[in-house]
């Protein structure tokens, strides 16, 4: 009888196991507290990155969902070379652009490790480039869209060595 009981118990074991929904990314989600998101829970927001001159270059998406915040940009029309691209601090872009604040860093990371931080915009010889980006964990939807928004900036240059050549507010819904 005990030779018999054993084998059924694995067996049940496995079964109960394939049947469970939950994957070892829902676990972790679970375990840093976010919420189980459906697809069409994805959050959405834009911006059309403008030149101090009033000059479009690029559009940008941010896009949250439960495994966090993507952005998305699509330039053209820019001279070929590399730039950086920011998430900044404050949804204004006025004049140098400083009026956006500093970089975004919700968790106060080093430079490189900031949540703002993109990788850099590859514009190539026809004057177009693109870049998509998830942010890093510390970046929520709600840290991006708070009371005093984000602004997305393209520096020329690399690694934010130029000036604020670009900037745009992202606004939600858009």
């Amino acid at each position: 009888m005990r030779k018999i009981i054993l084998p059924v118990s694995l067996f049940a074991l496995t079964l109960a196991a394939c049947g469970s929904s939950d994957t070892a990314e829902d676990a972790a989600m679970d375990d840093m507290g976010v919420e189980d998101m459906g697809a069409g829970d994805a959050q959405a927001a834009s911006a059309t990155l403008m030149t101090p001159e009033g000059a479009t270059i690029a559009s940008v998406t941010a896009t949250g969902s439960a495994g966090g915040v993507t952005i998305n940009l699509e330039a053209t029309g820019m001279e070929p070379g590399t730039y950086s691209v920011r998430v900044h601090e404050t949804a204004i872009c006025a004049g140098d652009f400083s009026s956006a604040g500093e970089v975004w860093n919700p968790d106060d990371a080093s430079d490189d490790q900031q949540a703002g931080y993109l990788p850099n915009l590859e514009i190539g010889e026809d004057g177009t480039g693109s870049l998509g980006h998830m942010l890093s964990m510390a970046a929520t939807w709600e840290g991006l869209m708070d009371e005093d928004g984000s602004a997305v900036i393209v520096y020329a240059g690399e690694d934010t060595a130029g000036d604020r050549m670009a900037c745009g507010v992202l606004a939600a819904g858009e």
